[in-house]
């Protein structure tokens, strides 16, 4: 896995994913988004880290009963003592929440483990207790079935499809408020320098809407004046 430098990483905790897809639409990226994820809590932090993946396939019942919870190399409770700190557990649960992906224990753990989130197109049992954790975590809808029902665990650390949007291992997981977005791992610097300054730039444009002022010339800034206006407003405030 791809480690993610300090400085990236804090510049991607200052961005949106909004602004992150117009960057990766310009390089022709259109599917990155994860689709119909969304944040147990509305106030839980921007969650920025290299994916690290777990893949669940249909459920076949003789292979899947509570005795196989006793194996410590079973790939879900592998999974979330192996994602490295820092790092974000990425669920494939093919889009299907009739049963969980994992509960509040599983997802406690990884918050003491220092990981940085967890996303599955799936489900969360233990919704609203994952929700008060303080811990950024997405998913579909809750789901009080157990994982076993329908999903068992394969494999680990794989490339995987999630929400409809691929995912590599070391691939960077940004999520916020909008949803969640897959940075390819070899574009997380340029992309994290980009929308650093993109944000610098939406954030005076913001301000000059709010004053009133029209977005012709000043959205894009095709207006010299626009220019002049955002360099000096930079000055002042120091970004």
């Amino acid at each position: 896995m791809s480690k993610l430098s300090d400085a990236t990483r804090n510049k991607l905790k200052t961005v949106s994913t909004a602004t992150v897809a117009t960057a990766l639409y310009k390089r022709g990226f259109r599917i990155q988004c994860i689709q119909d994820v969304h944040p147990l809590s509305p106030d839980q932090p921007t969650m920025v880290g290299e994916a690290f993946t777990l893949r669940y396939m249909p459920a076949r019942e003789d292979l899947n009963k509570l005795e196989v919870f006793r194996d410590r190399s079973h790939p879900q409770r592998k999974a979330i003592e192996d994602c490295p700190p820092g790092a974000v557990l990425v669920m494939d649960s093919r889009k299907d929440a009739r049963a969980a992906s994992a509960g509040a224990i599983l997802v406690t753990r990884l918050k003491q483990r220092g990981c940085a989130g967890v996303v599955t197109d799936g489900g969360f049992r233990d919704a609203a207790e994952i929700a008060r954790l303080g811990f950024p975590a997405f998913h579909h809808r809750p789901s009080a079935p157990t994982n076993l029902t329908l999903h068992q665990a394969i494999e680990i650390n794989c490339p995987i499809a999630c929400g409809d949007a691929p995912v590599f291992p070391g691939d960077v997981i940004l999520g916020d408020s909008d949803g969640v977005i897959v940075i390819p791992a070899h574009l997380a610097d340029e992309i994290a320098d980009e929308t650093f300054e993109m944000t610098a730039f939406e954030d005076f444009v913001t301000e000059e809407v709010r004053k009133g002022r029209g977005i012709f010339g000043l959205y894009p800034a095709t207006d010299e004046q626009t220019l002049k206006d955002f360099a000096e407003w930079r000055k002042k405030m120091g970004r």
